[in-house]
């Protein structure tokens, strides 16, 4: 990457900063079904996930202020990478008709944003207890400055990327 996009310094070369992993409870009302969300996050990422409230009412959606409608996690340093390897090894690859990820998931900043319909694509499902599946929301966050620099940076950690067509 040095050589590709001409950095003088090696410390210039765009990285991988963060993971953060939104899961959204809206459709499953009781508590329990809450604490198994929480639970299986936690299984998959390694980390406690924090709930996320409600800012405002919407009656449409029959939610309250202050109501948890979903966790997330942030994840950082050794845990990031162990969940990036997860993801490209074991979890991308048993999703449902997987073509690769398309270069539209990426912002102008070089993120990646990917949604997994189902939780059980993950290895540390297997053989767990589960009663529903839901779905979930992964967003690479790189250093990167721009587009091109954050998929050549994913491209060669390994990340099934389509190329442009």
């Amino acid at each position: 990457m040095q050589k590709k996009f001409g950095y003088t310094n090696a410390m210039a070369v765009p990285k991988m900063e963060k993971i953060t992993v939104n899961v959204g409870v809206g459709r499953l009302r009781q508590d329990k079904e809450h604490e198994d969300v929480r639970k299986f996050i936690a299984l998959i990422t390694g980390q406690h996930p924090q709930a996320r409230s409600a800012r405002v009412a919407i009656a449409a959606f029959k939610t309250r202020k202050g109501l948890v409608v979903g966790y997330r996690v942030t994840i950082r340093g050794a845990r990031m990478h162990d969940f990036t390897l997860r993801l490209i090894g074991a979890a991308l690859p048993r999703t449902r008709d997987f073509q690769g990820i398309a270069q539209d998931a990426f912002d102008k900043k070089g993120n990646l944003t990917i949604g997994i319909k189902e939780c059980i694509v993950f290895p540390e499902m297997i053989g767990e207890n589960y009663h529903f599946i839901f779905g979930m929301e992964a967003t690479i966050t790189t250093t990167a400055r721009r587009r091109e620099e954050g998929i050549e940076l994913l491209k060669l950690m390994g990340f099934p990327i389509k190329t442009a067509a």
